[in-house]
């Protein structure tokens, strides 16, 4: 299966850190802090992307700011739950997997400088390519595909909720091979005739056609996602209250108002697709929840077992009444 066990993944992603690391038991102090960056490109542009950022946030928290950055979302799950980090910046399913599993908890989400709250997942060929999406499951072994790292939201688990699961199939019994990178690795993999199809993004295709690297010009999409959530920045629950608040004001200030100061900012931010930071909360979850839950009732309608079938129904009415309620109380429409 493409979705490997949580505890294999968290295991090794745990030796890993540890060889790197040290030992991690003691939390930062209270003067620095260490914010964790999901390396959806490659470690150096993001650093270049996140820099002045994190200068910004030293400077108005008076924290020092050290950055931890990682193509591995498993790894970034362990750090925090390791005290190595303290807050960051994840995808909706590793940020799930933060809140479960590492003592996390949602504070504040992004959202888009196009106006559109949210962003699709899709499916790429290449700009000549005739596959269509009627071929591309055909399943014939034929074809080389890529895929996300399996914490991915737009990379493995929408696809998966959303196209393989409900057509009845499966990545790893439909392809010739099925490689897994980051959006940029397969945005440039298709791009370049390496594979034949992959998973990536509509915020990654759009930075690529802005920054002017060429890629998204020779790519064409083949299948879209519904909209799935902006993401949310995680910190640990322990963190000092103070420095927590400090945070905080910076996250719901940065690149706000009419200022120079804040145009100045709205530009570092641009690089990334990033609009600014919304206040938000553990509700902010529930949609990739949702889709956790329908993609397991997927899996245990082809299982064909009738009691898993009714345990998962239940699960997922219980996560979408869940996600209505919170809708409701927000005073957003119903979906």
């Amino acid at each position: 299966m493409i979705r490997r066990s949580l505890i294999a993944g968290l295991a090794l992603s745990a030796l890993a850190l540890a060889a790197c690391s040290g030992p991690s038991e003691a939390p930062a102090s209270k003067d620095t802090v260490t914010f964790s960056i999901l390396s959806t490109e490659s470690a150096q542009n993001m650093e270049g992307y996140w820099k002045p950022i994190l200068q910004d946030m030293e400077k108005q928290t008076g924290l020092k700011v050290k950055p931890f950055f990682s193509s591995n979302y498993s790894s970034l799950i362990v750090a925090m739950g390791a005290k190595q980090t303290d807050l960051g910046w994840f995808s909706n399913q590793s940020g799930l997997e933060a809140v479960r599993r590492s003592n996390g908890e949602v504070f504040a989400r992004t959202f888009d400088p196009s106006g559109v709250d949210g962003y699709k997942s899709v499916v790429i060929v290449p700009k000549d390519s005739k596959l269509t999406l009627e071929s591309l499951l055909k399943c014939d072994k034929s074809l080389n595909f890529g895929i996300g790292d399996k914490k991915s939201t737009s990379g493995t688990l929408a696809p998966m909720t959303y196209l393989f699961i409900p057509a009845g199939k499966k990545p790893e019994t439909c392809f010739k091979q099925v490689l897994t990178g980051n959006h940029q690795t397969n945005l440039f993999a298709v791009a370049n005739g390496k594979l034949d199809a992959a998973t990536n993004n509509s915020t990654s295709l759009r930075l690529n056609a802005e920054r002017k690297d060429g890629q998204s010009d020779r790519v064409k999409v083949i299948w879209e996602s519904p909209t799935l959530p902006e993401d949310p920045i995680i910190w640990r629950k322990d963190l000092d209250p103070v420095v927590k608040e400090k945070l905080r004001q910076f996250f719901l200030t940065y690149a706000q108002g009419d200022s120079p100061e804040a145009a100045r900012q709205r530009e570092n931010l641009r690089r990334l697709s990033i609009g600014g930071f919304k206040p938000a909360d553990d509700s902010h979850l529930l949609t990739v929840r949702e889709m956790e839950a329908l993609e397991n009732f997927g899996l245990a309608k082809e299982g064909g077992d009738a009691a898993k079938i009714a345990d998962a129904q239940k699960k997922l009415d219980g996560v979408r009444a869940e996600r209505l309620a919170a809708e409701a109380k927000a005073g957003l429409p119903a979906n």
